[in-house]
């Protein structure tokens, strides 16, 4: 199996700097993928993918290249749930792992809060990103890498 990659669904991305930071630490490559508007890289470990401007060409090109054992990090719950299938380590910007386990309970309250809103029940208001949020990232980035490069086979 060869080595995992991080993949960033990088439109709004608050965590860029702190996936450079672990994928540096493990020698491990960074792909952002995104609509456009993401700075270039002196860092040849960095790769950045800019997709069309469709609604999900940037989550269409993750689902098309990652692969078993891969990393993505996203806060889009449908593309979680579309790469965890491709047996993808799967991790939200907050630190939230989305598993096998946690996905379908992640997906069915994305859609109750989708409907809550299309109805006028909720105004939909996110929570802020913190401080917190950030460290809880990096060390889940961390622990999920660790484990993906700890079942990586020579060939």
């Amino acid at each position: 199996m060869p080595e995992p990659i991080i993949y960033v669904d990088a439109d709004a991305c608050p965590v860029k700097a702190e996936v450079e930071k672990v994928a540096e630490r493990h020698g491990v490559i960074v792909t952002y993928v995104s609509n456009g508007g993401l700075r270039p890289s002196r860092d040849p470990m960095v790769r950045n993918v800019v997709v069309s401007k469709g609604a999900d060409a940037a989550d269409d090109w993750i689902v098309e290249n990652a692969r078993h054992n891969d990393i993505v990090v996203t806060a889009d719950i449908p593309l979680a749930a579309r790469t965890v299938a491709l047996g993808a380590h799967v991790l939200g910007p907050t630190g939230r792992p989305f598993t096998p386990e946690t996905i379908g309970m992640a997906v069915a309250m994305r859609d109750l809060k989708q409907h809550l809103r299309e109805t006028g029940e909720s105004r939909g208001f996110n929570a802020s990103f913190t401080q917190k949020d950030r460290s809880q990232f990096l060390g889940e980035l961390d622990r999920i890498l660790r484990r993906a490069l700890k079942s990586v086979t020579p060939d």
